[in-house]
């Protein structure tokens, strides 16, 4: 059978084996990029990291600049959703925006930015299954033959149909949610250790510490809140489907991180809350829980943050999954990664190759012995953070290049305004993340190869682009095609 390089509507309805069956609504989408936020995670983890590195009580107000800057980026993120109809979000953008060339290293730069992620949230949930048995039950394992299960029931739920992923997602992240909320409560029930002060909401405090450093941590706690766009080809109704799920999700996040972030200071006391989270960053929110609450919260948090890095992974897979699948689809990957399962309705093959990868990916790292929190971890979420502020700047460009060239009848607001202010609020925090590179991955030297490593990511892309446009001249000029702008509105 021949294959379609046309996407999502663009696909002819006699060709199945290219399409997807639309079965996502708002919600599975909404819990699937939540979940890939890990809630829990950055509450119970990130959070008391961002008090004790930024020495400052005002984490609470960087999330919520960090939530306005992405509402404002996603106007126009929202805006291009209408008009391109592509499951490649940040690359389709940047590709209809700035041309084929810009949009195929994008693409790369995505692919590479989302996989090291992946591979570093499996990392550390091996070792957090490894530390929550040696806790409970003394055992001592190794981190890598839970991390290689973990990528077992990642690859047979990533093989079937989303919507079984969906009820995985959501069910584990309500339950995350709801422990935090119940913690958020019990603190404001009591009155927190001094009181329940305004202080950690106050700029001016804030501002008074490494305010670069809390919002670079900040903004991480966002990362994935743009694959709404991914799940485009899936998606009921996505023209009003997707705008919806994005705002839901970067308001419900920002919204989350700041009240629990605000109640974990109150619980701990403004006075105290830095040189607590200094001296027990992994365990602040189980000693909180475990004083507030009880012992049984403590050890459901424990347990639940092992569940919450695995939804976290299971739905970063689901993303770059649908970005192979996507670039299969068009050419610029072998084609085989762009079809769709005749039963699972899924990329199962997109999927398969994945875990592939992501299980040599796991043996290589752990034969060479590096550690899975402090090295493996912190260096390729470091990465990953930088690949995806770069590709939001430009996807703002992009924004904002596509409507100077396309009469839409849409306000300046949404085309230029919104855009423009984004992109200034991001590349001051990539600017941010790069000048603090050293201290997000762990040493100078793997800052230096690890950014090194994001920017040729971007290049390898524009060569690849580069070489089609040399060899394969017909799936180059293709890439529009499967791009699928909308006609201009005159």
């Amino acid at each position: 059978m021949s294959h379609s390089t046309a996407l999502g509507d663009s696909v002819m309805p006699d060709e199945p084996r290219n399409t997807f069956t639309r079965t996502l609504g708002t919600g599975s989408i909404v819990f699937m990029v939540v979940a890939a936020a890990a809630p829990l995670t950055v509450v119970g983890g990130t959070v008391p990291l961002v008090f004790s590195m930024s020495e400052s009580v005002g984490v609470p107000s960087y999330y919520l600049l960090a939530a306005l800057v992405l509402a404002i980026f996603a106007v126009g993120f929202t805006a291009m959703s209408r008009f391109v109809k592509n499951a490649g979000a940040f690359y389709s953008y940047i590709q209809a925006g700035l041309g084929k060339i810009a949009g195929v290293g994008a693409a790369t730069l995505a692919l590479f930015s989302y996989f090291v992620l992946l591979i570093a949230v499996y990392a550390y949930c091996g070792a957090a299954v490894t530390n929550a048995l040696e806790h409970y039950f003394a055992w001592t394992t190794p981190w890598w033959l839970w991390t290689l299960l973990i990528v077992a029931i990642v690859a047979f739920l990533g093989y079937r149909n989303i919507e079984l992923s969906s009820k995985v997602l959501g069910f584990l992240l309500l339950a995350e949610v709801a422990v935090i909320l119940i913690l958020n409560i019990a603190v404001i029930a009591r009155g927190g250790e001094a009181g329940l002060v305004s202080e950690p909401f106050n700029p001016a405090v804030a501002v008074s510490g490494n305010a670069g450093i809390g919002l670079m941590f900040a903004f991480f706690g966002f990362i994935g809140f743009e694959a709404t766009a991914v799940f485009r080809n899936e998606t009921k109704d996505p023209d009003r489907t997707i705008p919806k799920a994005t705002y839901i999700a970067v308001i419900s996040i920002g919204v989350f991180y700041a009240f629990s972030s605000w109640a974990i200071a109150a619980g701990s006391g403004v006075s105290n809350i830095i040189a607590d989270s200094t001296a027990d960053p992994e365990g602040l929110v189980v000693t909180l829980a475990t004083s507030y609450v009880g012992a049984i919260l403590g050890d459901i948090i424990q347990v639940l943050l092992v569940t919450s890095l695995f939804a976290c992974v299971l739905s970063f897979h689901n993303v770059v999954t649908r970005y192979q699948y996507s670039l299969g689809s068009q050419g610029v990957l072998p084609r085989r990664l762009g079809v769709v399962h005749g039963v699972h309705n899924s990329p199962s093959f997109s999927s398969l190759f994945l875990s592939v990868v992501s299980a040599i990916a796991m043996i290589i790292v752990a034969v060479i012995g590096l550690d899975p929190v402090v090295q493996i971890y912190a260096w390729l979420s470091g990465a990953a953070t930088l690949g995806l502020m770069i590709l939001m700047a430009l996807t703002s460009i992009a924004v904002i290049s596509y409507f100077a060239r396309h009469s839409t009848g849409m306000s300046a607001v949404r085309t230029l305004v919104a855009p423009a202010v984004a992109f200034l609020g991001l590349a001051a925090v990539t600017t941010l993340v790069l000048s603090n590179f050293p201290l997000l991955v762990g040493s100078t030297t793997a800052a230096f190869v690890m950014a090194a490593i994001v920017f040729l990511s971007f290049f390898v892309g524009v060569g690849l682009a580069l070489r089609l446009r040399h060899s394969v001249p017909d799936t180059y000029r293709g890439l529009d095609d499967a791009i699928v702008t909308v006609p201009a509105v005159s």
